[in-house]
């Protein structure tokens, strides 16, 4: 008897950290919810018509790209000078083809020049105005930079400045690294400023993963966190996993997080929530690396660790109601 092939799945993620359950207000906690289920139901949709993983990740990230409530596209965080540099990448668990950019200003969507890097050209990486000029050249949508603003995300900087100290996609109250005494108080959602991304298995087996993010909120223009750096903050590789990653970014560099989910998984035999589970809560917090991840193996199992308070989460198998997450 021919075992049945497992079901389509795709698993989102608006970043890790959020405020405190106890400061979340009613209305933003279903703000929240609800834009999580109407990216996973598109997603969802295009799955059951027998579209790619690639497809899947690439729409769902468009979509959390156009949702102010994530640091990604349109309601980025600033940098210290005020201005905008986003990443974004994705990668292709059939071929391990592979395309990012990152310090792009002026690209509506940066998930979709990525791929275009990926398709389009013989590199992976492009950054900056190059990076900008080839979007344009492919007759991808710009934009002035301001449209990726918020007022929202200006007061965040403000407050930000007056401390000069750069913001991570984190909170302070993560289950991991415990605040101390004189330091209690729930931090609200202008601590909360996260990546964005997805990963998903198709009817053909495939599997692919895609991030974006607007960085950190006041860091030094020209930074460079793990989102675009393929192994670092992304990876797909349908022998083992698709990964996509949200946290503090120089560690998930400085440990290659993604790569070495799978790098557990096809040299040490572990499972993929054996996996996931020691880079997120042993291998990241023993560097003070905050945050977590979302991952599909090729048999479509899901993992979704994270060592700090929530993580804004969702998946959906296709044939079954979306799920949406924030706390544990």
């Amino acid at each position: 008897m021919t075992p049945s092939k497992p079901l389509p799945v795709i698993a989102i993620h608006g970043g890790a950290g959020t405020m405190s359950r106890n400061s979340i207000s009613a209305a933003q906690n279903t703000a929240y919810h609800a834009a999580l289920q109407d990216i996973l139901r598109a997603a969802q949709q295009l799955l059951a018509g027998g579209g790619s993983a690639l497809d899947a990740v690439s729409l769902a990230v468009d979509l959390l790209e156009d949702c102010p409530l994530f640091n990604a596209g349109h309601g980025s965080v600033f940098t210290h000078d005020e201005t905008h540099e986003l990443d974004a990448a994705v990668m292709d668990g059939a071929t391990l083809h592979a395309g990012a950019v990152a310090c792009v200003s002026r690209v509506r969507r940066p998930l979709r020049a990525a791929r275009a890097v990926m398709e389009h050209s013989e590199h992976v990486l492009l950054v900056g105005a190059g990076a900008e000029a080839f979007a344009e050249g492919l007759g991808l949508e710009m934009v002035s930079p301001d449209y990726f603003s918020t007022d929202a995300r200006r007061a965040q900087l403000h407050r930000a400045l007056s401390t000069d100290q750069a913001q991570l996609d984190h909170d302070g109250a993560a289950l991991v690294f415990r605040q101390s005494a004189a330091d209690t108080a729930p931090l609200d959602e202008g601590r909360k400023f996260g990546t964005v991304g997805a990963v998903a298995l198709d009817a053909h087996g495939n599997l692919a993963a895609a991030t974006s993010t607007g960085g950190m909120t006041n860091k030094r223009p020209g930074r460079v966190g793990d989102t675009p750096l393929i192994g670092a903050g992304t990876y797909a590789d349908n022998r083992t996993a698709a990964v996509s990653c949200t946290g503090t970014g120089e560690m998930f560099i400085r440990t290659a997080a993604a790569y070495d989910i799978c790098a557990r998984m096809a040299y040490g035999g572990l499972s993929l929530d054996a996996a996931a589970q020691q880079v997120v809560m042993d291998v990241l917090p023993a560097m003070g690396g905050r945050g977590g991840l979302i991952a599909v193996d090729a048999q479509g199992k899901l993992s979704l660790p994270f060592n700090t308070e929530g993580m804004y989460r969702g998946w959906a198998r296709v044939g079954e109601a979306p799920q949406t997450a924030i706390f544990r």
